[in-house]
């Protein structure tokens, strides 16, 4: 029985005091929570003590009112009021014993829901700049999307997961710039790399591309090309500026045709690489949104010309102005610069206005932790263009470090000494990158122990609830090898059989799977689905290691069984909106 059915049981009762002139005013939302200690019952209600400070009355009153109220259910065993007015809800075995059923008849869809009511969502995440391969940090936030997206799915919204491709800007042309520089070296010409360029191998690997495709095309005397430069900063000089100058001296000598080719080469290969990586790694997109694309439309103008007729911006030092601090901003943002030129902020804000041009009802955003200084300024922004502040959502994925041996592990993005989302997939495996990324609320930083995701023992927690499912699967080969028969009519007809404390531990655990997929949704949580699914493992691992299954009483052994399989499915669906295998055999 879920918790919305004890909340439907305690909402008619408030209907009927309302109704009969016992208790009066608005009603505050039911909150109705799955309890740790089973002494307290399987579910405990707080209205009583929520009404008591707005009826100023004693809680425990209240709570002796409702319970009078509350209709008969043949899923309540008992109703008791605990403390200063808590309302504890046990269920009957009858409640215990249907969920079984429950799971057998939905299958795969149990644990779906109608909650999102089909409200349309956008949710973006990764994002990354297309200037290198993904880090371990990228993949945090691949499996922390690609979760939060599927969860919201089951539970009846209608999500669109979009990968906004920054593939315009300045970090693009530094990217250029290396590549061109790296080809330079492959046509034998000398050059001093860049201190701000970026340096991986991968930017090499490009460059020998654009060799193959173009030969010797691009190639041009190094003495032309570095002439008059301003210095690097190893020379005394500003590694900014430096590389803005070769980006400028690039542009001017390939000319607008050819930079363009080495542009969008670098640009392809990079996009290339990360769209593989992510779909191998189980992350897909129904959009990838280019950057380059959007600013050529008149959204953005259009959008400054909406904040122009509401009177929200003005001119300053020769920039036009958003007056963001209106809204709760800390200071008011630049939209054109001086020169013309608009912002990236007016772009990014304009972008998200598009989200909803597009229809969607909510948009979703998932970006690291080092972003939290520009939420405000984008919720003024949507706030100002009529967006409700709970319709654009933030969610900020903090920071992964990788242990090996106990020792961590030392990464640097722009030297190109970090460990890609490939490398960690090859090392540890999918399930468990996908397992250990989301096992942390987002907010919290996580610790990746390399040695402990690959390890095959009790302490890996993916692979001891995988090794559940596994050992289920296991119990119906034994069922073939022992010539004994299963019959899952009468394993429900005979789940009554099921008396043993680990058995109603087991259903008991069952019983929250639809509450916990519903809680995990709405508070954009995997976690809580991966600490339900290691209970629920280690709920079935202690009833295989205290029972046999395969017994010669038929009603005993297939209410057994049926409950085990049933468990199964439990464990198959979470692990699959995980991401995860649930493999047969281990």
């Amino acid at each position: 029985m879920s918790k919305q059915k004890i909340e439907q049981l305690i909402q008619t009762a408030l209907t009927h005091l309302s109704e009969t002139g016992q208790l009066s005013g608005d009603q505050p939302k039911i909150q109705v929570e799955a309890t740790k200690d089973k002494q307290h019952g399987d579910f405990a209600c707080n209205i009583a003590l929520i009404l008591a400070k707005l009826l100023q009355r004693k809680p425990r009153d209240i709570a002796e009112m409702l319970v009078q109220a509350l209709p008969t259910s043949s899923y309540v065993a008992k109703v008791e009021i605990a403390g200063p007015g808590f309302i504890n809800f046990y269920l009957s075995s009858e409640a215990l014993y249907r969920v079984v059923s429950d799971i057998c008849t939905a299958g795969e869809k149990y644990g779906h829901s109608n909650l999102g009511q089909g409200k349309r969502i956008l949710i973006e995440y990764v994002s990354a700049n297309p200037t290198g391969p993904l880090h371990v940090g990228h993949g945090r936030h691949a499996a922390y999307g690609a979760v939060v997206a599927d969860l919201l799915e089951t539970v009846g919204y209608s999500v669109h997961r979009e990968y906004y491709v920054n593939d315009a800007g300045r970090q693009m042309d530094i990217l250029a710039a290396s590549t061109w520089l790296r080809y330079l070296v492959l046509c034998d010409e000398t050059i001093v790399f860049p201190t701000n360029a970026y340096k991986g191998d991968y930017v090499i690997d490009i460059a020998r591309r654009l060799q193959q495709e173009n030969s010797r095309k691009f190639c041009i005397a190094t003495d032309k090309i570095f002439r008059d430069l301003p210095l690097d900063e190893p020379a005394g000089g500003d590694k900014e500026i430096y590389i803005d100058a070769i980006i400028v001296r690039a542009k001017e000598l390939l000319g607008e045709t050819n930079y363009r080719i080495v542009f969008d080469t670098a640009l392809t290969g990079i996009l290339t690489d990360i769209h593989d990586d992510l779909a191998e790694f189980g992350v897909h997109y129904q959009t990838w949104f280019s950057e380059r694309e959007f600013v050529q439309t008149d959204v953005v103008d259009r959008n400054i010309k909406a904040l122009h007729a509401k009177g929200l911006v003005y001119e300053r030092e020769g920039a036009l102005w958003f007056r963001s601090t209106d809204f709760g901003d800390e200071k008011d943002r630049v939209l054109l610069r001086s020169n013309g030129q608009r912002t990236y902020f007016a772009n990014d804000f304009s972008y998200h206005i598009n989200k909803f041009e597009r229809g969607f009802d909510y948009a979703i955003d998932i970006f690291g932790a080092d972003h939290h200084g520009y939420v405000p300024r984008m919720k003024a922004g949507m706030q100002a263009r009529g967006i409700q502040a709970d319709q654009l959502t933030y969610l900020l994925v903090q920071f992964v470090t990788l242990y090996r041996n106990g020792q961590q592990v030392q990464m640097s993005t722009r030297s190109g000494s970090f460990v890609t989302l490939r490398e960690l997939r090859e090392e540890v495996g999918n399930d468990a990158a996908r397992f250990f990324y989301v096992m942390r609320k987002c907010e919290q930083h996580v610790d990746f122990d390399l040695d402990l995701a690959k390890a095959q023992s009790n302490e890996n927690p993916v692979y001891y609830i995988q090794y559940a499912h596994a050992r289920i699967c296991s119990v119906l080969r034994q069922l073939s090898e022992k010539a004994m028969s299963y019959q899952q009519a009468e394993g429900l007809q005979q789940l009554a059989c099921l008396t043993e404390p680990h058995e109603l531990q087991l259903l008991g655990t069952l019983g929250h799977y639809l509450n916990i997929i519903s809680s995990a949704a709405m508070q954009h949580g995997p976690h809580i689905l991966t600490n339900y699914l290691r209970d629920l493992a280690t709920d079935f691992h202690g009833y295989y290691n205290s029972h046999q299954f395969l017994v010669e009483d038929s009603a005993l052994r297939n209410a057994r069984l049926t409950l085990i399989l049933a468990a199964r499915q439990v464990l198959a669906n979470g692990l699959k909106l995980l991401g995860v295998s649930a493999p047969e055999r281990m």
